[in-house]
């Protein structure tokens, strides 16, 4: 692991990054309702909260939580949007110094990164000789069972500032609303006055994306320093693939990997881990992978359609800039392009661009 951070507070609650940090926030959502009261008194606003880091009276709001439907049922929480700001604040000074500390082939929410390179990457690997077998690795409900003293005993590795620990014990240990699932248990199927407070991180929050990479940054490095893998590892957040020739092997990293997360995380696998053959192809990602081609599964096909037509819609609405509109279907369209689905863009109305694009 790298140096650790130290004396960087000075810097997250300066009024110049929380200003910035408000600008990231309100990133294609700035007509919304809670965003343009922020910005009426954005001054006021801003020294509000840097005052309230300086002299620790700062409390996270309570969070609103909801469900959304794809690619399945999730339970989503999102704190009021003051609160989404501080955690900007956070996030635009500690992540370029956090992300150098991560594993190479780590590519979640990591600029440079994300799920095409990660896909690609997988398939080359898949191209050499040794690789034979994978195995899929699935942690069960990370978001619902992440252990809160599990982050912070990895916070506190990562980081010497006192003053940025207590800030981020504010959102991870906030007894407002608890994101805990008992095992055995589904989002859905939980009551509210069931949740656990001492596990659990509330999807979709941005300090939960950090949280995660570090959290599960652990295990990268578990298996590439300790275990002395002789195959490849790819991680994307909580979906792992182990690529190799023994078969045996894989079946070993496996258990050990599930040892690991049950004494050092408080995290156990779920009964999609597995081992098979790379000639039959890997689900990752959306996409079954094989040596000379990549296919897009079917639901992810219908995830694209849909989520495109709402984009549109939202844009037909102003609900949404033209560059938010622009950035979804560029994003669709470098992907199709390098899988060569020229008849599934024709489909969803995309334009191949001329430049920067492969055939």
């Amino acid at each position: 692991m790298k140096k650790k951070i130290k004396d960087i507070y000075k810097e997250i609650v300066s009024f110049e990054n929380i200003y910035n940090a408000s600008k990231h926030a309100q990133k294609n959502k700035r007509y919304k309702k809670e965003v343009l009261d922020f910005n009426a008194n954005l001054e006021e606003n801003i020294i509000e909260i840097q005052n309230e880091l300086i002299w620790k009276t700062y409390e996270p709001g309570k969070y609103n939580d909801f469900y959304v439907y794809e690619p399945r049922q999730r339970l989503i929480m999102a704190l009021p949007y003051k609160d989404r700001v501080v955690q900007w604040a956070i996030y635009l000074k500690t992540t370029p110094l956090i992300d150098e500390m991560f594993y190479e082939h780590s590519y979640a929410c990591r600029k440079g990164k994300g799920s095409l390179r990660a896909i690609m990457q997988l398939k080359n690997w898949m191209q050499n000789e040794d690789a034979i077998y994978y195995g899929k690795i699935d942690i069960s409900k990370f978001f619902h069972r992440v252990n809160h003293a599990a982050i912070m005993w990895d916070l506190k590795n990562r980081i010497s500032d006192e003053n940025l620990l207590w800030l981020y014990g504010k959102f991870v240990n906030d007894r407002k609303t608890a994101f805990g699932l008992p095992r055995g248990t589904s989002a859905e199927e939980c009551l509210k006055n069931e949740r656990l407070f001492e596990v659990g991180m509330p999807i979709g929050s941005l300090s939960s994306q950090m949280n995660a990479n570090m959290q599960l940054d652990n295990l990268d490095w578990y298996v590439v320093k300790e275990l002395n893998f002789s195959g490849h590892y790819i991680r994307y957040m909580d979906d792992a693939i182990l690529v190799g020739k023994s078969k045996k092997e894989i079946w070993e990293a496996i258990k050990n990997i599930e040892m690991f997360l049950d004494k050092t995380l408080q995290l156990e696998l779920n009964n999609k881990t597995r081992v098979g053959r790379c000639t039959n192809g890997v689900d990752f990602l959306g996409c079954k992978i094989k040596r000379d081609q990549i296919r897009i599964k079917k639901k992810s096909k219908q995830r694209m359609e849909k989520r495109l037509k709402y984009v549109r819609k939202q844009y037909e609405k102003k609900e949404v800039t033209l560059e938010k509109l622009k950035e979804t279907e560029n994003s669709y369209t470098e992907r199709l392009d390098k899988f060569g689905c020229v008849g599934l863009m024709k489909k969803l109305g995309l334009s191949k661009k001329e430049e920067g694009m492969q055939g």
